[in-house]
């Protein structure tokens, strides 16, 4: 049997470990709660922004020249992987970051750099043979718009003055507190921008002053709130998925003190039967003299 105090103090260990995890639990759920209120607010503007868009790009007369749709022949490669900045929350961040280096084995021909969003992929990439962009990762310090845009425009600019031909992000979609889906969008060139309103139906619009004018505006500011809406998505999902780990740690916790207290209730009943069993011996003992 394994020693009374041994057990007591792994005992008391899981107890303090259970305790944690229940606090991060709790906590987890009220940053959800936020950062959902965000991420549900935003995606209705984005998807009627992007729709606006895509009808008076779709109901012109031949292609728009958007600058930010020009293809070229691709040789150098933005990838802008989102993670966190912390850890305990399951496969979130290993996730991203499998999906971004299968992203550089497909593009290992070329030349990759790569822009991380969160201090895990900053962690992970700063030492690899990759040109790291180290200007943005601290995004998630302050997830605000105005923090986010600094780095999509970043992105915006370098795919313009023709640094990079690609622009790739890697982050967590939320679905749901234990559904994060990871994605690999292609941000530039853009194309049609990804509406989830497929219904929507082609509209007359008076534009003023002028159809060019106004789609010069609306690009970049779609894109920006794609942008902004891919980290408020990854920050509802990495929320999201602490608080599902901390929720499954908790339980393998309480499983693992039921063993503990099994066990330290055998040991401590041996113990107790084999004092017994050695007071009888020394009474029968005495009597025999």
């Amino acid at each position: 049997m394994a020693n009374l105090k041994e057990v007591k103090e792994r005992i008391n260990s899981v107890v303090s470990t259970q305790q944690i995890t229940k606090a991060m639990k709790m906590v987890a759920a009220a940053k959800l709660r936020r950062a959902q209120d965000k991420i549900t607010q935003m995606r209705p503007y984005s998807q009627k922004l992007t729709g606006i868009l895509n009808n008076v790009t779709a109901s012109s007369e031949g292609e728009t020249d958007v600058i930010y749709a020009q293809k070229r022949e691709v040789t150098r490669v933005l990838l802008v992987p989102v993670t966190s900045d912390k850890g305990l929350c399951g496969a979130f961040n290993s996730n991203v970051l499998k999906a971004t280096k299968a992203l550089l084995a497909e593009y290992a021909t070329l030349d990759v750099h790569i822009m991380p969003l969160g201090k895990k992929a900053y962690d992970a990439f700063r030492r690899g043979p990759h040109t790291v962009i180290d200007t943005f990762y601290t995004v998630f310090s302050d997830v605000s718009f105005e923090n986010v845009n600094r780095a999509a425009s970043f992105a915006m600019e370098s795919f313009v003055n023709e640094n990079f031909d690609k622009v790739i992000i890697v982050y967590n979609q939320f679905k749901n507190v234990a559904t994060q889906e990871v994605m690999a969008e292609q941000f530039l060139p853009m194309e049609q921008l990804a509406s989830e309103d497929t219904k929507a139906v082609e509209t007359d619009y008076i534009l003023e002053p002028s159809r060019e004018y106004i789609i010069e505006e609306l690009v970049p500011a779609a894109l920006k709130i794609q942008f902004f809406k891919t980290v408020l998505e990854s920050n509802a999902s990495e929320h999201g998925a602490r608080m599902t780990a901390m929720d499954k740690a908790t339980e393998n916790a309480g499983e693992l003190l039921k063993d503990l207290r099994l066990m330290y209730n055998r040991s401590r009943q041996a113990a107790i039967t084999n004092e017994i069993l050695e007071i009888v011996a020394g009474a029968n003992a005495l009597e025999s003299k």
